[in-house]
Formats: C-alpha cells, structure tokens, sequence
C-alpha cells in the first residue's frame, strides 16, 4: 500500500506490523508527527537532491510546478503551504515573488528547513502545527497548496478543507497531491508484483503501521475516492479546474517507494487537484 507524502513514497519503517483499522484524527496526529520526526534525516538525506532546496515538485514523477502551473501567478500573492516539510516547495514561491508560510506536524522537518533557509539564502517563515486548526486569521492567503503533504494522512479532512476555505480569501485557490486513489487497490511495489490488484478500491478502512509488541499507532493513511475527493471540494463552495495525472517522464528511471518507471508506465501514481474557491 501507498506510505506517501512529500511527504514520504519510500517511507519504510523498521519492526512494524501493517493492517487495515479505523483510527481517529487524534491517534493519526500522534503517529504521523513522531514518525515524521524520526524519518525527516533520512528523507532529507534520500531526496533533497530531487526536490532541490529550493524546487517544487508535485510528486515522484517530478512534475514541476513550473511545468504545471497549478499554483497560478503568485508574485504578490500570500500562499500557505500545508505539510510543508523542509519548506522546499514554498522555498521556490519565494523565488517567484510570492509570500509563501509554511506549516508541518514534524519540528525536525521544520529544523531542516531552517537548515535551507540558511544554505539556500531564501527563508520561509513556517509554523509547528496540524491542517484541522491552522493558526491563522480568516481570509490570510490566496493560495493554499499541499504536496504530497497533510490531506492524506488527515482524519478529519471535512475539518482540514473548512479551516482552508476560511484562510483562504474569495476566490482563492487551492491545489494539492496526493497518492492516485486508484494505487489503493494494488500492493506498494515498485515492480510486476504492483500491478496487480488486490484490495477493493472502495475500501475506504485507514492503511496503518502498528508496533507488534505494543500495538501502538506508528503511521497512518487515510484513502478517499476521485469521487470523494470531488465532492469534499463541491461541497465547500470549490470548483474543481483540473485533475492532473502525471504521466511517467521519458529517461526518468528514480524508484521511489511503490513508484517507478514499471508501474509509471502503465498506471498512475499521483492525482494533482486544483480548486478555486467561488466568490
């Protein structure tokens, strides 16, 4: 199963049991933020050279937001990233002019951002805290964009997508990636073995990581359909622009978790939303 975020597609934690449960926004908030802090080495270390200290890929097959243009012009504009990580992705917003914050679960994801702001020479302010209570004054940004970041391993994305539409001014634009809901039915496999299905794509039951002795939560993602993803945004006043489903570059051969070039080819890996919010 899908372990992703620009979060982490690769991520492989030691000693643990996988399963399918129910586990609550509390219980998720409490495994994803230790497990990001014990990985965030190891992920800067892996894939820093790939997302650039300051570069904004969408996902593993490296669309750029260059190439994209998800964000739309965001010289001038306030933009707060949701699971910024070490600040990459609003790194490079800052380079294009915009006034880009960030905020992450992990504080050693936020203490490697610093660790850029300093080598890179670009710094973004960003904030300890959850995508369910963003400290922010209502209307604050115009864009909000996640990549690979919160939304999937969020509980209670109902709350997420409410404090995003106050943040958000009207018409502002939201934008973000996640892991192809249509990957939730095959094993995380870069090679033949993941490609073939083998869970119902509507089973919507958490994937999570459990520490066999103790049974504690370790990790948690939570799987929605195309379907449900459209209808959260519908029902929050957004209007769905455009569905991204990056294709698997020529030449780009980086396995990354469950991605790679045999399965890129074939199916894909990454769904890139984009929804302006009506006026």
């Amino acid at each position: 199963m899908p372990t992703s975020t620009p979060a982490a597609p690769d991520h492989e934690p030691q000693s643990v049991a996988v399963e399918r449960r129910d586990v609550g926004e509390q219980e998720s908030r409490r495994a994803n933020g230790a497990d990001w802090d014990r990985y965030a080495d190891e992920y800067q270390s892996t894939h820093g050279s790939f997302l650039g200290d300051a570069g904004f890929v969408w996902g593993p097959e490296g669309l750029t937001e260059a190439e994209a243009g998800a964000l739309g012009e965001v010289r001038g504009k306030d933009v707060l990233e949701v699971g910024s990580g070490a600040g990459q992705c609003s790194r490079w917003v800052r380079t294009q002019g915009g006034r880009s914050i960030g905020l992450d679960l992990s504080h050693r994801q936020l203490q490697h951002g610093r660790r850029l702001d300093a080598e890179s020479g670009v710094s973004v302010p960003s904030v300890l805290g959850t995508a369910t209570a963003l400290p922010f004054a209502a209307g604050s940004f115009d864009v909000v964009f996640s990549s690979f970041g919160a939304l999937q391993f969020v509980s209670e994305i109902g709350t997420a997508l409410d404090e995003v539409v106050r943040v958000l001014r009207p018409g502002g634009r939201l934008a973000f990636s996640i892991t192809h809901p249509t990957r939730w039915s095959f094993p995380d496999d870069p090679g033949e073995g993941g490609l073939t299905a083998t869970q119902s794509y509507w089973d919507r039951t958490p994937y999570v990581e459990v520490d066999p002795e103790t049974d504690e939560v370790r990790y948690v993602e939570h799987h929605r359909t195309l379907g449900d993803w459209v209808a959260l945004l519908a029902d929050r006043g957004f209007a769905l622009t455009r569905l991204l489903e990056p294709e698997w570059p020529a030449g780009h051969d980086r396995v990354w978790g469950g991605w790679s070039r045999t399965r890129g080819l074939l199916t894909p890996g990454t769904a890139l939303f984009v929804a302006d919010l009506r006026s």
